[in-house]
């Protein structure tokens, strides 16, 4: 049964498989869901900013929604989004979450709250399996975001390979990154028109985590 959807949109891998999988079900996407910080600068989830978010979502073809709250009226402005979607008719959310149960725990009880329905099409998949189909299916994606305690900052701007798949596990670091050890930005794929025009700048320190800046390439 075909249904229309929005993505919870993180900017990444995750999302973007996740979105590209609905699709070829036959699920037919409304817009894509992003929260940033309360002061609208960057997501929340992954610190891109806007501009970069807004360029992914235009070569979609979609439009991106935005919620903005700090921590404390996160949860709120989460639900009242997902109210928002189910008033216009949108009938499920499409989450790239694979295995992490406290997440999925918590979509659901926000989902149940708005009334919306949900879909996890990763859930419980093998995640080195789910890396290498997201390399084999051509998507372009960068690792911007690294935790320092965990693995090592030589990995900021590495494109998603299978020799960086194999990589990361010689070293015993999780591959899909699924406990935060480090993010990424999709700049290019079958779910794109044409590639986002980034540009990745400084290096900026943020206690134990390592990010990359990513800027919209410059028109002049």
């Amino acid at each position: 049964m075909q249904k229309s959807f929005f993505m919870s949109w993180s900017g990444g891998k995750d999302s973007a498989l996740a979105y590209y999988r609905a699709v070829l079900e036959g699920h037919v996407p409304v817009a894509l869901f992003t929260m940033f910080e309360k002061d609208g600068s960057k997501s929340r989830s992954h610190g891109l900013p806007l501009d970069v978010m807004e360029a992914q979502a235009e070569r979609m073809g979609l439009p991106l929604v935005i919620g903005k709250a700090d921590w404390a009226g996160y949860e709120k402005e989460f639900i009242e989004q997902l109210k928002s979607f189910r008033q216009e008719g949108v009938q499920m959310g499409v989450y790239g979450d694979i295995d992490l149960e406290d997440h999925l725990k918590w979509i659901e009880k926000v989902s149940a709250e708005a009334g919306m329905k949900l879909f996890h099409p990763l859930w419980q998949e093998p995640r080195k399996s789910l890396l290498q189909e997201l390399v084999d299916e051509g998507f372009k994606a960068v690792i911007t975001v690294v935790d320092v305690e965990r693995m090592d900052e030589r990995f900021l701007g590495r494109e998603f390979s299978s020799e960086l798949i194999e990589e990361l596990e010689a070293l015993g670091i999780d591959a899909c990154g699924e406990e935060g050890e480090f993010h990424t930005v999709i700049i290019d794929g079958p779910i794109f028109v044409e590639p986002v025009p980034v540009v990745f700048g400084e290096r900026v320190e943020a206690g134990q985590y390592r990010i990359l800046e990513v800027k919209l390439q410059s028109e002049e």
